[in-house]
């Protein structure tokens, strides 16, 4: 389509609606079209070195009742984002939507793109966002795509150029937290009883601020009716991005901290979703830490067992110094947990005893840390040119931590 036809099309659907004409005959489907026309206005506006989109996008999606208000903050906290989420029902309650739909025109698809992608623009959301309410319509979902496919395209055009830390590898995670259809009425009719009551407190005393009323909150056939729209729309929408952006699907429908527990572990650290592909490629060799856990008491095992079979005396020699020396001073500091021993014995100047000892240590339920300090001790002076020597005295410095007693005291 020409330009010029392109923008003409564009502004048909911002137009108020022609005698008898039905808004969706009026609004455009064209994705493409739709993204573009926004997409040109932005980098008119801004400038391309301007558009600065989140490094991660997090699209939370949840069923009526499953308290997507009630664990933001906690994922905010879990993803050490700062910035408040971002509500689209928000968005176009906002003085730009309110002069649209002033103007007797649709705030329809590309109403909501462009109010959205300004607001993405906004440099308190630069590190990442919760993004509630969106996408919810096919072209939504598209647009969605489209975006990350421009934040890409920006990545590569400004890479290796001063303004390339601004263009990070874009993360987009889909977090959906689900209740089953019984659950969400019995929440949203149970949200219903409390805002009645908190607010006909409110206006008995005039203390407080009313909470939203919503009429699906106290008519179950009206409650279940938003569950199945959300089935309907805006679970599909979340679901055709499945198989495109990392997808965390949390059941929601026991307590808080069982609620909790499940989306920490839906957002364990993925880095090779998050970094930029260089980053992981360098880092890679690294291993990361909940997979070394895996298999270390494994490991820790296979290690003894080569101590017995191979160096059997100095296994013997080392459980005997723990024995000896170390264990009576560890056994006065059971209530602390915490014991600090300082060590000179030649044992410990070879350093597969000192492998040894920690082992045995790990292996026993203990955490031993062993720092290795060099002091100069004095031996002789000379008195014609005033040289002193000095020998190094090696002190073994050994931490040892452990679950300390836990003493019930009286008042």
């Amino acid at each position: 389509m020409p330009e010029s036809d392109k923008h003409s099309a564009a502004a048909a659907a911002s137009k108020p609606h022609a005698q008898g004409a039905k808004p969706a005959d009026l609004e455009i489907k064209d994705t493409t079209l739709i993204f573009n026309d926004v997409w040109t206005d932005l980098e008119a506006e801004f400038g391309r070195e301007h558009l600065r989109f989140p490094k991660e996008i997090i699209l939370l999606g949840g069923a009526p009742g499953a308290g997507k208000g009630t664990n933001t903050g906690f994922i905010l906290k879990a993803r050490g984002l700062t910035c408040p989420p971002i509500v689209v029902s928000a968005l176009l309650d906002s003085p730009e939507a309110r002069r649209i739909k002033d103007a007797g025109m649709m705030v329809g698809d590309r109403e909501v793109i462009g109010i959205l992608l300004r607001e993405l623009l906004k440099p308190e959301y630069r590190d990442g966002c919760i993004l509630d309410g969106f996408p919810r319509t096919q072209v939504q979902v598209e647009s969605l795509k489209l975006l990350v496919s421009k934040m890409q395209g920006l990545r590569r055009e400004f890479y290796g150029t001063p303004l390339g830390i601004h263009f990070r590898q874009p993360t987009v995670h889909i977090m959906v937290l689900f209740v089953e259809e019984k659950v969400s009425v019995e929440r949203q009719l149970k949200r219903g009883r409390l805002t009645k009551e908190h607010n006909d407190e409110v206006r008995r005393t005039g203390d407080g601020e009313l909470w939203e009323e919503r009429p699906t909150d106290y008519d179950a056939d009206l409650a279940q009716r938003r569950y199945r729209v959300f089935k309907e729309k805006t679970w599909d929408a979340l679901q055709s991005l499945k198989s495109i952006f990392h997808y965390h699907f949390v059941n929601a429908q026991g307590a808080i901290d069982e609620v909790e527990e499940n989306i920490v572990k839906e957002l364990k650290y993925q880095s090779l979703l998050e970094l930029d592909p260089a980053t992981h490629d360098t880092l890679r060799h690294i291993p990361v830490a909940s997979e070394l856990s895996v298999h270390a008491r494994q490991e820790l095992v296979k290690r003894l067992d080569g101590y017995q079979f191979n160096h059997p005396e100095l296994l013997a020699k080392v459980v005997s110094f723990v024995e000896r020396k170390i264990m009576p001073i560890v056994r006065r500091h059971a209530i602390s947990g915490n014991a600090h021993i300082n060590a000179e014995d030649g044992l410990l100047h070879d350093n597969l005893a000192l492998a040894i000892l920690i082992d045995v240590f790990s292996e026993r339920g203990y955490h031993a840390v062993v720092d290795l300090h060099r002091i100069e001790i004095p031996e002789k002076f000379d008195l014609q040119t005033g040289d002193i020597t000095c020998r190094i005295k090696k002190v073994f410095r050994i931490t040892i931590d452990f679950q300390g007693s836990d003493i019930r005291r009286g008042n």
